[in-house]
């Protein structure tokens, strides 16, 4: 047996939270799975618990609502997620809440973090549009400012959480000649808002429990205060700067689920028997075993220290894209393989190493496509 690896950055306290989220997720959240993914959605009391249970917001301060720990918990509620096959947005919540303490006024923060942490308000960021993905300059909504109101026409898509939204960070243009300079954050708060519409669950190939919808605003009015940032035309530093927090949030996931893969396939081929004895028993099975703990482990110390500096602030743009890549493609490699390994089990969609593979995909797509990260990564040298 390989001797238990403890991560670094782990203590005794995130062992003790490690243990009632695990609770909470494997009670709450894993018996209502089929449901979700029937759905579309998890459903909007699962925000509510989460909130009660206090794993939304862990890493924002008490005096905002928030848990008062660090991106470490944050961490362990992601790891913990990805380990139980569970698709639940606290991610992205988690980043709205980010952007909100990094930019918002304190008047902002008051109004809007504490309901978050309590899972009253559901938090999404509208970025995407049919026609810009990664290259975020070439979104086309408007915010017109008019009296004490901005004016939204326009639309996204892949928005997760967008169907329990009770919050959405929009990116508009507030200038439409500033180029990069033209794009605004502004904080809409869509409940029974004139204007705007959200469409059916996107039909995915994999997250089928994750709740990612289509927005639609034909001249939605909201509050000039809403605007995120003393001035227009920040909204895309804005998003760049925090967007670390969101890959290396991927990177937590994709780490832990390659770790569970290995968890998963190992207990598999010891049980399934071939030929007349266990598949373990197959120096190749050993051996794609072997490089697949090898790879996960590795993966694991380059994701602890990326944690360790982020908690420290002292985590790069650079590295954060680094780890994103290497990870999310790093988590592709191990779980494909340990669909192989499974055979025709690892093809059938109600198997949880079918469900990972599906799942897993689209980390190599979103927070910037690994294929942009590497020009990013490029361009540091």
């Amino acid at each position: 047996m390989m001797p238990p690896y403890q991560s670094p950055w782990m203590n005794e306290a995130l062992q003790t939270f490690r243990a009632a989220v695990r609770t909470f997720i494997q009670t709450a959240f894993t018996p209502r799975q089929a449901h979700w993914r029937e759905a579309g959605r998890p459903d909007a009391e699962a925000w509510i618990q989460a909130g009660e249970t206090g794993i939304l917001l862990t890493d924002v301060p008490q005096g905002y609502g928030g848990g008062g720990g660090t991106f470490a918990h944050q961490a362990v509620v992601l790891e913990e997620l990805a380990r139980a096959g569970v698709q639940f947005g606290s991610s992205i919540h988690g980043l709205v809440a980010q952007l909100i303490l990094a930019y918002g006024s304190e008047p902002q923060k008051h109004a809007w973090l504490p309901r978050m942490a309590q899972g009253e308000l559901v938090g999404a960021i509208a970025m995407t549009e049919p026609a810009a993905g990664t290259d975020l300059q070439g979104i086309q909504t408007t915010a017109r400012r008019d009296g004490d109101c901005y004016v939204l026409n326009g639309s996204k898509t892949f928005i997760t959480n967008a169907a329990h939204a009770g919050i959405v960070c929009l990116a508009a243009r507030t200038d439409p000649v500033a180029g990069p300079r033209s794009i605004s954050l502004i904080v809409v708060e869509p409940k029974d808002l004139p204007g705007y519409r959200v469409g059916s669950p996107l039909e995915k190939v994999g997250m089928h429990g994750q709740d990612t919808c289509e927005l639609w605003f034909e001249n939605v009015r909201v509050p000039a205060a809403n605007l995120l940032g003393s001035v227009e035309g920040r909204g895309l530093s804005q998003l760049m700067e925090t967007m670390s927090y969101e890959r290396l949030a991927i990177g937590v996931a994709a780490v832990a689920a390659a770790e569970q893969a290995v968890v998963i396939t190992t207990k598999y081929v010891k049980e399934r028997t071939a030929f007349g004895k266990p598949l373990i028993n197959l120096q190749n099975t050993r051996f794609k075993l072997a490089e697949c703990t090898a790879e996960a482990r590795i993966a694991r110390v380059f994701l602890d220290h990326c944690i360790e500096r982020f908690v420290a602030g002292r985590l790069d743009e650079t590295t954060t894209a680094i780890a994103k890549y290497w990870l999310t493609d790093c988590e592709g490699r191990i779980v494909d393989e340990c669909v192989q390994l499974h055979g025709g089990q690892g093809y059938m969609a109600a198997h949880p190493i079918a469900r990972m593979w599906t799942d897993g995909r689209v980390h190599r797509i979103y927070a910037g496509t690994n294929e942009i990260l590497k020009e990013l990564i490029a361009s540091s040298l």
